[in-house]
């Protein structure tokens, strides 16, 4: 692997620069006086802001663009053999490494790197840690999978040892990582056009954790179904986190939920009450969040009362459980959830805040998780009054798995649920519109681009 060391810059060139993780890593290098190029298929307003800093953007994947005196070639996992820039880097003999390589040997340049890993809240988990750290004043570097407010983006580039970020284990992507600090939030089946079944993602999980050097620390779920097989030969230190047993060492209990379903509990640490925590982000899975960012950061030397501030300033990232506005008395809320786990967790969440009917527009995501998950999908999704489902949003695949949205739909009805099926975005705004009434509570739902119908009902 290609080395990157802040101390000797190097001028390196981006295939995929657009996306929102790359840029974060283009933008950290550029900050370290690295020379930076890169392309991307489209123009937008992620590589409008890295023109700004002086990283020059090529709208397209053209082999002129991969010229002699590149040290490097990142790309993103995306990214074809047959593409041009990637075949010119091969000819030219540059050398090429993808996204996660790339994210490693950036880590190995601070001496507190923290990788979250998870099924599901990496981003929320990430982002509560980063808001502890700032209030801290700890000056982190933060990459983080979505829009984080008090960042003003998914990257921020600071000048100390501390360095956070999202670790996932997508074709064993993590595995390439080697944190000081790695952090478990859960552990589930999901890509399972990857992994065979819940034994290899188990075992992908061990191996991440036996990355972590043995001064570091491993903080982990107790609850996880089967942690003694993630833990097994694990060198580091490991603490654990969970509700109601004190046993773990970081534990919350008399869980409560206010009427806006924010999470209050109290707050154990190795068998004691140290304090109450009051979270400003909704449901349970949020606890568990939170106790994931308490742990790391206390085991950082971050103090309570600096913990507390922090999550206190916590009001979510985009896509997550996020507020949009309010049309005509209805209450609309955008989520990223796309796992069956992930959409049980928000709606049992969304119980708890202010409604009349609870809608959701889903938005599977993807056609080997549509058909693994089906009816798994149709229970979660029965925890809403009414649902309307999308066509299925395709990602990166071409439908093999013979599956449709309409067969989501059939076992919600086998369920007795109200539900429907619109394939037009259009169709649906003038279906909720038609169909919503006062206090009810819309949620749109999905990894894709659903978000754009409650933006379209607000005016946006």
């Amino acid at each position: 692997m290609n080395d990157i060391d802040f101390n000797q810059p190097q001028k390196v060139f981006f295939i995929g620069i657009g996306g929102i993780s790359m840029s974060g890593l283009a933008e950290i290098l550029k900050h370290n006086n690295f020379i930076v190029y890169g392309s991307d298929i489209k123009s937008s307003n992620i590589t409008d802001k890295l023109e700004s800093l002086g990283v020059k953007v090529f709208i397209g994947h053209n082999a002129t663009n991969i010229t002699d005196d590149l040290d490097l070639v990142i790309h993103t996992a995306a990214i074809k053999p047959d593409n041009p820039e990637y075949q010119e880097a091969l000819k030219k003999e540059i050398p090429l490494i993808d996204r996660a390589q790339l994210l490693s040997t950036i880590m190995d340049n601070y001496k507190y790197s923290l990788a979250v890993s998870g099924t599901h809240g990496k981003t929320t988990t990430t982002s509560m840690i980063s808001h502890i750290l700032l209030e801290g004043e700890k000056d982190p570097t933060i990459s983080v999978g979505g829009i984080l407010n008090v960042i003003k983006g998914n990257i921020r580039v600071g000048e100390s040892d501390f360095f956070v970020t999202e670790a996932c284990e997508y074709y064993n992507s993590f595995l390439k990582l080697n944190p000081y600090m790695g952090i478990v939030l859960n552990m589930e089946e999901d890509h399972l056009d990857f992994f065979e079944d819940i034994k290899a993602i188990s075992d992908s999980f061990n191996q991440f954790a036996k990355k972590i050097p043995t001064d570091g620390f491993l903080i982990v779920n107790g609850d996880i179904e089967l942690y003694n097989d993630l833990v097994k030969d694990v060198p580091c230190h490991i603490l654990t986190f969970g509700s109601n047993n004190t046993q773990y060492d970081y534990c919350a209990n008399n869980i409560t939920f206010n009427s806006m379903a924010q999470g209050s509990f109290d707050l154990y640490i190795k068998g004691d009450k140290v304090t109450t925590i009051q979270l400003e982000v909704t449901g349970m899975h949020n606890v568990y969040n939170a106790l994931a960012a308490i742990a790391s950061t206390c085991e950082l030397g971050m103090t309570l009362d600096v913990i507390q501030k922090g999550l206190s300033t916590f009001e979510g990232t985009q896509r997550r459980f996020e507020y949009k506005g309010n049309v005509a008395g209805i209450t609309i809320i955008d989520d990223y959830a796309h796992h069956p786990t992930e959409i049980s967790a928000t709606l049992s969440a969304a119980k708890n805040y202010p409604h009349n009917n609870i809608w959701c527009v889903f938005q599977p995501h993807t056609y080997t998780r549509t058909k693994a998950f089906l009816k798994d999908f149709a229970i979660s999704l029965s925890l809403a009054d009414k649902v309307i489902v999308t066509d299925i949003y395709a990602a990166r695949e071409i439908n093999h798995c013979d599956i449709h949205s309409k067969d989501l739909l059939n076992e919600l009805e086998k369920l007795g649920k109200e539900s429907y099926y619109i394939s037009s975005f259009d169709e649906i705004e003038t279906f909720l519109l038609q169909n919503c009434v006062n206090k009810d509570l819309l949620i749109t739902m999905g990894a894709g681009n659903v978000n754009i119908i409650g933006e379209e009902l607000l005016g946006e």
